[in-house]
């Protein structure tokens, strides 16, 4: 057999010869040489005589022991000494395993059904957090919007008691009527804030996501929740945080932390977030296991369980053909919509529809005007909604239609509003741009539903493409109000040589503009003249803004006020909390008091005297720009 068959080189195979030869054969070639002269200092060349090797003992046969003959044992409780032999008495005792511990040990079932990481938790091999130690963040200062990118100083409320912030917050449960005040409140909820005295910072973090949560920002509340380390969660922020990412489409997002937590919960909904996590982290077998086991029991409806098995079964090679079954399904819920915009599946024939009625239909528009798996044409419905609570920019808008043109497949209203919107920044005539945008006005139900105001978002930059001239002085107060819609406030201001006195263009344009004389009672008389809105509330929010942006005198507007059957000098709790909150210049504090005065889904439900108090407070902490663009908000709605 050839040393080349088993891959040895002739090299190795001559090395192999030369030592079976045997010095007989070298001995002359070795006498040939001089004796080699060592370049190492003394010593180095002379190495130690290598230790005798240890002989193993024969089976049946103990090792001796290396000490000396009759060497006493070391006393009780001292340390060993090496080589000695140990005494079992010396050893301390085990604690007795009692019937508690037996009972405490999961069963065969359980252990089953465990992943990976809860059964290190079992063992005590998990650590408390998925971080290193290194990598931990702080929770001094929880947010993501610093002060150089607008967000409010971060120790505003860290001397403010806890209860007042607990009591705002917790009572903060719907939309804004206006657009600005939820950009100004999400932009305050979204800063990187220290708690208040006396409160956890999970609590404090936890009230803020639960807001932004109720008010269709979620995913500002995923990133403010993220900005905590998951090991730090507590059961209220680990819930809002799941609503967050369930509402934005990100089902895998909350893995971390549901990985982490294990079987701390065990209601349905988590049970089919488990076995998806699972799934995505490799343990396919055992996500199946846990859904067929969930659709057995009947922890949740069948078509729930079902969602979360197609989605489970979209990771790894272990796919599974699940078949969705809507039979009988007659509503929709949270995880339904969320787990069937991720996957593409298609709902029901008006079950979205019957959904957008019920109380609580709101979430679905909102959800669905962000979700980036939905086509836009599929988001435009829902946009105009998203543009007149704040959630959606004017720039958001304009992109959002920009694709619906683009897409040859849309149809029907999105693409009709999206050639009208073309049309409104691309036509020769000024005319026909201004035509284009009254068709979209006109059509603002459609656009989003409430009064409209969407459409309004959606033109606010082409209203500011139109050349503030003499001719187009009838649209001017329309065109005035879609380009405060967008804050373009120097844009509008470019019409105040060409407005009336007395007119809405006017009246917008004092309101918003950055700066300007005190405004006589007399104009604001020409204005409540011509005022058609019910109950005079234009008026009202007019005289109600300037006042409070300290451009009318305290005399007329008290004066004015009464002509219009409100008391401006009359107090509540809640006023006498927001002026407190401005006379010590608390930002934060006013910023939530005014969105707790805000809350409604119509203007009609906000009063002159709330109107006043908000933007009288924000003008008093340096917030006036805000508090200017609120008022003429008011006006251009009310």
């Amino acid at each position: 057999m050839s040393g080349k068959r088993f891959g040895f080189g002739a090299s190795v195979i001559a090395i192999g010869l030369v030592g079976a030869l045997g010095g007989a054969g070298l001995s002359g070639f070795v006498a040939a040489q001089g004796k080699p002269e060592s370049l190492l200092p003394p010593g180095f060349d002379d190495p130690a005589p290598a230790p005798t090797p240890r002989q193993n003992p024969a089976p049946g046969q103990r090792p001796p022991v290396a000490s000396a003959p009759g060497a006493p044992l070391p006393p009780p409780g001292a340390a060993p000494v090496p080589g000695a032999p140990v005494d079992p008495s010396a050893l301390p005792q085990l604690p007795p395993i009692t019937r508690d511990d037996l009972a405490r040990l999961p069963s065969l079932e359980k252990l089953e059904n465990m992943s990976t990481e809860e059964l290190d938790a079992l063992l005590g091999l998990k650590p408390k957090s998925d971080i290193p130690p290194g990598a931990q963040r702080a929770l001094t200062r929880v947010g993501v919007l610093a002060v150089d990118e607008g967000g409010l100083p971060p120790m505003a409320l860290a001397n403010q008691s806890d209860k007042l912030v607990r009591a705002v917050l917790a009572g903060t449960n719907g939309p804004m009527v206006s657009r600005w005040g939820h950009i100004l409140m999400r932009r305050a909820l979204a800063s990187r804030l220290a708690a208040p005295l006396g409160m956890d910072p999970i609590e404090f973090a936890a009230l803020r996501v639960g807001v932004l949560n109720r008010m269709g920002e979620f995913a500002i509340a995923r990133a403010v929740v993220q900005d905590i380390d998951t090991a730090n969660w507590s059961p209220a922020l680990t819930q809002e945080a799941l609503n967050a990412y369930l509402a934005s489409g990100d089902i895998t997002g909350a893995c971390p932390a549901v990985r982490l937590q294990g079987s701390q919960r065990e209601d349905g909904e988590w049970q089919m977030w488990q076995a998806i996590c699972n799934a995505y982290a490799g343990e396919s077998a055992l996500a199946a296991t846990q859904l067929d086991r969930a659709l057995f029991r009947g922890v949740a409806p069948r078509v729930d369980v079902l969602l979360a098995r197609r989605f489970a079964g979209a990771a790894g090679r272990g796919q599974r053909g699940v078949n969705v079954e809507w039979n009988g399904v007659t509503d929709l819920n949270h995880w339904r919509f969320g787990l069937a915009s991720a996957l593409g599946e298609p709902l029901p024939d008006g079950l979205l529809d019957a959904a957008m009625k019920d109380r609580g239909g709101a979430y679905y528009a909102r959800s669905a005007a962000l979700l980036p798996m939905l086509p836009a044409a599929a988001r435009a419905p829902f946009s105009g909604r998203a543009a007149r609570e704040g959630i959606l920019s004017a720039d958001a808008m304009v992109d959002l239609y920009a694709e619906v043109y683009a897409d040859p497949a849309a149809k029907g209203d999105p693409q009709t509003h999206a050639a009208a919107l073309r049309e409104a920044y691309l036509a020769t005539d000024p005319a026909a741009r201004i035509a284009a945008m009254q068709r979209l006005w006109a059509d603002g139900a459609k656009l989003g539903g409430g009064d409209g105001y969407g459409a309004r978002v959606l033109t606010a930059y082409a209203a500011a493409r139109i050349p503030a001239s003499e001719a187009h002085a009838d649209a001017a107060g329309d065109l005035i109000a879609a380009m405060l819609a967008a804050g373009l406030d120097r844009n509008a201001g470019r019409w105040s040589n060409l407005v009336e006195e007395g007119s809405l263009g006017w009246a917008l344009i004092t309101l918003s503009a950055g700066s300007g004389n005190a405004v006589s009672q007399g104009a604001v008389e020409s204005f409540m003249g011509d005022d058609n809105s019910e109950g005079s509330r234009k008026s009202a929010f007019l005289v109600a803004g300037l006042a409070g942006i300290g451009r009318l005198d305290q005399g007329d507007a008290s004066s004015l006020a009464g002509d219009l059957d409100f008391d401006l000098a009359r107090q509540t709790r809640w006023t006498a909390a927001i002026s407190r909150a401005a006379e010590v210049g608390n930002p934060a504090l006013v910023v939530f008091l005014a969105g707790l005065g805000m809350q409604g889904s119509s203007w009609k439900q906000m009063t002159p005297l709330h109107l006043y108090h908000i933007t009288s407070a924000l003008t008093r902490v340096g917030m006036v720009a805000e508090a200017r663009m609120i008022a003429a908000e008011a006006v251009a709605r009310g």
